[in-house]
């Protein structure tokens, strides 16, 4: 049975470099876990560092980044597909796969094998729906999947939508998606608060340097709806309000900042519950040296 490296963690924490390296080291690739780095164009704010994929004079191939236009849609059943796409390629070509990054409802669909259905918008089924109440619908859900994911939950269009594709999926059985069967080896990179903190501000000040604001202004002159592209998370909807008029640049910053904060901690609660519903997760002090963080990985059994 082939095996999936996994490297997670919460922003700012070194993981792209740490996959990359171990890649160098093991003949691997990377499939990266981001939701929004698969948008081109979107290279700074989702914090690409595509730069981290060379190292000692080799490319490091990487999958699913780059692969759609600002303006689609990309869902966790897309998501789910393209996987599946690239480990096969990359099993096939007897390479080492590693799932690398900090989108936990990707990473969990993965190692916890959920099932996921690209079911089509069902507005008589939608209207089936008006009469039962938050409550009823949560419950009716919660008998058809486990619910990994409390965002279903969040917003009555969200519990319609989750629904919706869970009771397709159930009449549909042949339109599933589910990753293959794996040998899991998870690993994720844990730091103290403070640290987290610090380089998330170190990493923002950097990215504004760099041009945030102007890769946000582009993607609005090349007709990129200022709506849709304040979906696409925290850097975007801010910068946006900001080119819009609707606050300063030191609103921008000290928002921004705090938001990705509250991600953070919003990322490591998700990977704990994946812990609580009995993922294995062997963490990594991220404040070793890349060399230590490495051979953590590469000789597990040391």
């Amino acid at each position: 049975m082939s095996s999936l490296i996994t490297i997670l963690g919460p922003t700012a924490t070194g993981k792209t470099a740490l996959a990359a390296e171990v890649a160098y080291r093991l003949g691997g690739e990377i499939i990266s876990a981001d939701s929004r780095q698969v948008f081109r164009g979107m290279d700074i704010g989702t914090g690409k560092d595509l730069a981290d994929y060379s190292l000692h004079g080799t490319h490091i191939p990487y999958h699913i980044i780059d692969i759609c236009d600002p303006g689609e849609e990309y869902s966790a059943y897309r998501f789910l597909r393209d996987f599946c796409t690239a480990y096969q390629d990359i099993v096939s070509r007897g390479r080492q796969p590693i799932l690398c990054g900090g989108t936990g409802l990707y990473i969990d669909a993965v190692v916890s094998g959920y099932r996921l259905a690209d079911a089509p918008i069902d507005p008589d089924y939608r209207r089936s729906l008006e009469p039962f109440s938050d409550e009823e619908l949560t419950a009716r859900l919660a008998a058809l999947v486990h619910l990994h994911n409390h965002t279903d939950t969040e917003t009555r269009a969200r519990l319609v939508r989750a629904l919706e594709i869970q009771e397709f999926a159930l009449a549909h059985p042949e339109a599933c998606t589910q990753a293959p069967e794996m040998q899991h080896r998870i690993y994720g990179l844990l730091l103290p608060r403070q640290v987290v903190i610090d380089r998330i501000e170190a990493r923002l000040r950097h990215r504004m340097e760099e041009g945030m604001t102007d890769e946000v202004q582009r993607l609005l002159d090349a007709g990129v709806k200022s709506e849709r592209l304040m979906r696409y998370g925290l850097e975007y909807r801010h910068v946006t309000r900001y080119l819009t008029g609707e606050c300063t640049k030191e609103e921008l910053f000290r928002d921004l900042f705090t938001d990705i904060r509250r991600f953070a901690k919003r990322q490591m609660t998700w990977f704990r519950r994946m812990e609580r519903n009995g993922v294995a997760i062997h963490w990594i002090d991220g404040t070793l040296p890349l060399e230590e963080k490495v051979t953590q990985i590469i000789t597990p059994e040391a």
